[in-house]
């Protein structure tokens, strides 16, 4: 039997979203012929998640900071395995509940420590500069990990169009929190809106990536639509989601996990095997729809990128500065 890599066909290609849409299409023939035992709101809760799942085509090219040799988690896992406590707790919640946040309009204010603060509209960014599709791996601080072709360019070429003063060391991201849109917004117990915040070198790094896609459409709703940030050498927690806005500032901003529990999150969270979460171990990590005997797999420093990253963080406590 002849296996693909990631490396070997685009992601078109690859991907068994066309299996999953199938079963949209099943979905939608069940409403045309009128399933009664159903019911009208069930059928209407169903479409409403799948409504979710709405894309539009991305103009990409092949990036050459893409991993190479691994096998891409499927867009069912992507779409379905989530965090997004604005929609629930629990990891489908976000592909059920997701459906009710719209992505358009949308706009990013960009405040702080800049020569002219702004408000930048998201059809904008998207035509900022070209798509690259960047192959990355995703780890999350809870164990488990998937390898994802997300869409979207540097951050940089973003933060060199906002101008930050000399002074300004930090960027803060801060989430969509809106109730009437995220009911479910006040069920985790976390102070909302949503903040992450990175230092200025790691938001400058080229691998840092302002995303709005994934597998070459925009992205669903549950993975953050519509614009997003992806830092793959971090835990996921850091990559903010829903982004409404950019904040430069000359001191570490608050974020949301390091401020519900600092000895267990804090603010660099860098993937690293060698500093357990206090609850558990972070030497391994479980790969999302992998093979059984491929599922767990050893942890590694920075998730795999310390030869472009490691110099960030050179003469560092990496212990103390988890």
């Amino acid at each position: 039997m002849l296996i693909h890599r990631a490396t070997d066909l685009p992601s078109s290609e690859i991907t068994p979203k066309a299996d999953y849409l199938n079963r949209r299409t099943f979905l939608t023939g069940m409403a045309a012929t009128g399933v009664a035992a159903l019911g009208a709101d069930r059928m209407g809760h169903w479409a409403n998640a799948e409504s979710a799942l709405a894309a539009e085509k991305l103009q990409t090219v092949k990036s050459p900071l893409s991993v190479k040799g691994e096998i891409l988690t499927s867009y069912q896992d992507i779409t379905h395995y989530n965090n997004f406590y604005e929609f629930g707790t629990d990891k489908g919640d976000p592909a059920r509940n997701a459906s009710a946040m719209h992505t358009r309009p949308w706009t990013v204010q960009v405040t702080g420590l800049v020569k002219k603060k702004k408000t930048v509209d998201i059809d904008t960014l998207l035509k900022l500069k070209p798509m690259e599709e960047r192959i990355y791996r995703f780890r999350c601080v809870e164990g488990w990990s998937m390898v994802i072709p997300w869409a979207g360019y540097s951050l940089s070429e973003f933060i060199k169009q906002c101008d930050p003063l000399p002074r300004a060391k930090y960027v803060q991201f801060l989430s969509l929190a809106d109730q009437k849109q995220m009911p479910q917004i006040n069920q985790s117990g976390i102070q909302f809106p949503y903040s992450e915040g990175l230092r200025m070198d790691e938001a400058m790094h080229p691998l840092t990536l302002l995303t709005f896609g994934l597998y070459g459409e925009t992205l669903p709703n549950q993975d953050g639509a519509p614009v997003r940030l992806i830092v793959p050498w971090k835990y996921g927690f850091k990559s903010a989601k829903s982004i409404v806005k950019i904040n430069f500032t000359d001191k570490e901003p608050p974020t949301t996990w390091n401020r519900m529990a600092s000895n267990e999150y804090g603010f660099y969270s860098n993937v690293n095997p060698n500093v357990d979460h206090p609850r558990w171990s972070q030497k391994t990590e479980r790969r999302i729809g992998a093979p059984l005997f491929k599922q767990r797999q050893p942890t590694l420093i920075f998730n795999g990128y310390g030869d472009q990253v490691a110099s960030l963080y050179n003469g560092m406590d990496l212990k103390k500065y988890f």
